[in-house]
């Protein structure tokens, strides 16, 4: 019996220690599926919703190609959005609403874009706008599927005016075939900015220096001065500058007109000849003097010759001044043969500020006893103008046995018999003075016994 009671006791046991095993593999089981259970709660519950997945999409950005439209000018308008949550948003719909503004290209309806989680999307609109002139506020709306729709208001400017281009420097008159500057000037008044400007002159008898000129853009309130080299070769024309631009991608242009007269130029140098004295060296002749510069600019590189039918020879055929600036004066010395002293033209060429070849000529009339310097026109390299200059002088005075200057005549100078005309008078009043002083003694008495 006590054997039967421990045999039982052991069989007891074993089948307590086998069951331990599966006891715990159920709990350990129980309390898997309980945490798996919880996890799948705790995601659901994490989901956003689809509207609070839509709230995350917002507008970002609006900008509009050209910035300011002109009235029923095509252009562009561009809105960004952006998705900061962690769901893609389905969008559907995309529009502007605004009874002055038209879609030329209008989305599909019903088609849908997805918007991924830190992304973003854009939409192009190409749209005209009606007049009029102003700023307004269109609204853009796309619908989000399942929860609602987004709605932007925006900032958008009509206004139809042009740019302002203007002549901002010009000469008072122009010179035949002399480059004198112009500048235009390119003002942008509109809010927004312009760009591809393009300046092109242009007009009978006309060369400009450049041919165009181009600007990138134009911010808005802002202007630029463009400068030209104009040369006209006929008067009674017009320059005209043609303005080209772009606001976004139309193009627009205005012209600017600028008249061309001939005159001369207030602002010009302005070189008179003075002191005018001439000499007989035998074969050929020396002539002197001055030149002073009346105008207002300088004259650059002053060069003094005479013109045919005098030609220069000799020790300086021709005489560099130099610089002669606005109130200065200079000196010229040249030699050169003549036969008829009546006529014999003084040539001064010069350069301006810009490069500019002029030149007056001076016609010396060494022949009349009385005259004046007159004062020629500057003229350009391809005309001839010339003014009448006349120093006094006796008719014929300048033959190869002609004299220098006169005893008593400070720089008048004569030839033949006339040149001597001093010589011979101060000859007679020393005579006169040495008989006197011989006679001094006798006359004395005389006056004394009277």
């Amino acid at each position: 019996m006590r054997r039967e009671i421990i045999i039982f006791s052991f069989v007891l046991v074993l089948l307590t220690v086998l069951a331990a095993p599966v006891v715990a593999a159920a709990s350990t089981s129980t309390s898997t599926s309980s945490t798996s259970s919880s996890t799948s709660s705790t995601a659901a519950s994490t989901t956003p919703s689809p509207q609070d997945a839509a709230s995350l999409v917002t507008v970002s950005s609006v900008t509009m190609d050209p910035p300011v439209f002109f009235p029923s000018e095509q252009g562009m308008i561009y809105v960004t959005l952006t998705n900061s949550g962690t769901t893609s948003v389905a969008l559907a719909d995309a529009a502007i609403l605004d009874n002055r503004v038209n879609l030329v290209n209008g989305f599909a309806r019903n088609t849908v874009t997805y918007i991924g989680p830190g992304s973003t999307i854009t939409y192009s609109f190409q749209v005209t706008i009606d007049p009029p002139d102003g700023t307004f506020f269109p609204l853009f709306s796309v619908n989000t599927v399942g929860a609602g729709s987004i709605n932007y208001p925006f900032v958008l400017t009509v206004d139809s005016t042009e740019i302002n281009a203007y002549i901002s420097q010009k000469p008072d008159t122009f010179t035949p075939s002399v480059a004198r500057n112009v500048n235009i000037t390119i003002a942008n008044p509109r809010e927004g900015s312009i760009r591809n400007i393009q300046i092109i002159p242009s007009g009978n008898g006309i060369t400009s220096n450049p041919t165009q000129k181009s600007i990138n853009s134009l911010d808005a309130w802002n202007f630029v001065e463009v400068p030209f080299s104009i040369t006209p070769s006929q008067e009674s024309t017009n320059v005209t500058f043609l303005v080209k631009y772009m606001n976004g991608n139309v193009p627009h242009s205005v012209n600017v007109i600028l008249p061309i007269t001939f005159g001369n130029d207030k602002t010009a140098a302005v070189p008179i000849v003075n002191n005018v004295a001439i000499t007989s060296k035998g074969s050929y002749y020396e002539i002197t003097g001055d030149v002073t510069n009346t105008g207002i600019t300088d004259a650059k590189g002053l060069l003094v010759t005479v013109g045919s039918p005098a030609t220069s020879m000799g020790k300086y055929p021709q005489y560099a001044i130099g610089s002669l600036a606005a109130d200065d004066s200079g000196s010229f010395d040249l030699t050169f043969t003549c036969r008829d002293l009546s006529s014999v033209p003084l040539v001064m060429k010069w350069k301006d500020a810009n490069g500019n070849d002029l030149s007056t000529t001076k016609v010396l009339d060494l022949s009349s006893a009385s005259g004046t310097d007159n004062t020629g026109s500057s003229t350009g390299t391809n005309t001839n103008r010339s003014s009448t200059a006349t120093t006094g002088r006796p008719s014929g005075a300048y033959g190869p046995s002609g004299g220098t200057n006169s005893l008593f005549g400070g720089s008048s100078r004569g030839g033949g018999i006339s040149s001597f005309y001093p010589v011979i008078a101060g000859a007679v009043i020393l005579v006169v003075a040495i008989v006197l002083w011989k006679k001094r003694k006798w006359l004395s008495l005389k006056l004394k016994k009277r």
